[in-house]
C-alpha cells in the first residue's frame, strides 16, 4: 500500500456550496451534474450527500441520470448522512425510522455502501449506553442484507462524544456491519489524541474523515464545527499523525474529506474541490504506509 493506493471522498459539505447543517433545506445550490463533474477533474473517488440534497436531485433529474453522472465522473463511492435521534421511541424516532427507511432505499438502488449517524444531544444528559446499542444493533440488522454500513459519528457536541462511548455503543456481538466515524476534528476538538485513536478495535473503524480546526474555538463547538474547519494542513491538528494511527489500526477504506467553513464555500465549485483534495493528499507523503495489506 503507498500514497496511490489513497481514495478521497468528498464529504457532502465540501462540495456543496453556499449551505451548511442547520440552514434550511440545506440542499446544494450546485447541480449534481456540476459537482460530480468537479470533483472528476480533481481526483475525488466518491462523494457524500445528504438526504434532502440526494432527495432533490432524483425529482430533477431521475435515479438514472444521477447513476449515470457518478459513472461518467468515476464516483465509485457514494455515501449518506445525517441520521440523528434514530435511538428515541416517540415522535422524534418516528421522524427517523422515516428517514431510514428512505436511506436504506436510496443506497441500495445508488449502490451506496455507508450511511453516518449521529450519536445524540448533550443537552440531553449522560447517554444510556445499553438503549442506544440495542437501538443500534437493530438498524444494523436492517442494513447488513443490502451490504450497507451504519457508522456513528462521535462529536464534542453530543452524548457520543467520546472513542470510549463509541466503542461501547458500536461494539455489538454479530453485528459486522456496525461501527464508527473518526474525524480529526472531533478528535482534537474533543480533547483526544493519535494515540486514543490506536485503542479502536479494527473492525469498528469503519469510516475516516479529514479537515482541519483553528487554535481556538470560537463561540461554541458547534459553530466552530459549522462555520471555522479549515482545509487540511491550514490549522493546528497534527493531521499526519492521526493518520498514522488510523493506518496502524488496519484502515483500508476511503478517506472523506470534511471542510465546513464559511470561507470555503464562497469558493468557486472547481477551487473548493481542487483546494480540497490537493491539501488533503499532502498529508499522506510523510505516513509510513503498511506493507502487508492493500487498500
Amino acid at each position: 500500500m503507498n500514497i496511490k493506493d489513497i481514495e478521497l471522498c468528498a464529504s457532502y459539505w465540501t462540495v456543496a456550496g453556499n449551505t451548511f447543517p442547520g440552514d434550511g433545506s440545506e440542499i446544494s445550490p450546485f447541480p449534481l451534474r456540476d459537482r460530480a463533474e468537479a470533483c472528476g477533474r480533481t481526483g475525488w473517488k466518491g462523494m457524500g450527500f445528504v438526504l434532502a440534497d440526494m432527495k432533490a436531485t432524483i425529482q430533477q433529474i431521475g435515479l438514472a441520470d444521477v447513476r449515470s453522472i457518478f459513472a461518467d465522473n468515476g464516483i465509485r463511492h457514494v455515501e449518506l448522512e445525517f441520521l440523528v435521534e434514530w435511538q428515541h421511541t416517540d415522535a422524534r424516532g418516528i421522524a427517523a425510522e422515516t428517514a431510514f427507511s428512505e436511506m436504506l432505499d436510496l443506497c441500495s438502488k445508488l449502490d451506496a455502501k455507508k450511511i453516518k449517524l449521529g450519536g445524540g444531544v448533550l443537552e440531553e444528559g449522560e447517554p444510556d449506553i445499553p438503549m442506544m446499542r440495542d437501538a443500534f444493533g437493530k438498524l444494523c440488522e436492517r442494513a447488513a442484507p443490502l451490504g450497507i454500513d451504519l457508522v456513528v459519528e462521535f462529536l464534542p457536541f453530543a452524548q457520543i462524544n467520546t472513542i470510549d462511548r463509541a466503542i461501547a455503543m458500536t461494539d455489538i456481538a454479530g453485528i459486522t456491519n456496525g461501527g464508527m466515524l473518526v474525524d480529526n476534528w472531533h478528535i482534537d476538538r474533543g480533547g483526544m489524541t493519535a494515540e486514543d485513536i490506536r485503542k479502536i478495535p479494527p473492525h469498528l473503524l469503519k469510516a475516516v474523515e479529514l479537515d482541519d480546526a483553528g487554535p481556538e474555538v470560537v463561540d461554541s463547538f458547534f459553530n466552530d464545527s459549522t462555520h471555522y474547519r479549515r482545509l487540511c494542513g491550514e490549522g493546528v491538528i497534527d493531521i499526519p499523525a492521526q493518520i498514522q494511527a488510523i493506518l496502524d489500526v488496519g484502515y483500508t477504506g476511503y478517506w472523506g474529506v470534511e471542510v465546513i467553513s464559511a470561507e470555503h464555500r464562497k469558493l468557486s465549485l472547481e477551487d473548493a474541490a481542487r483546494r480540497a483534495f490537493d491539501t488533503t493528499m499532502a498529508q499522506f507523503e510523510t505516513v509510513t504506509f503498511p506493507q502487508s495489506v492493500t487498500a
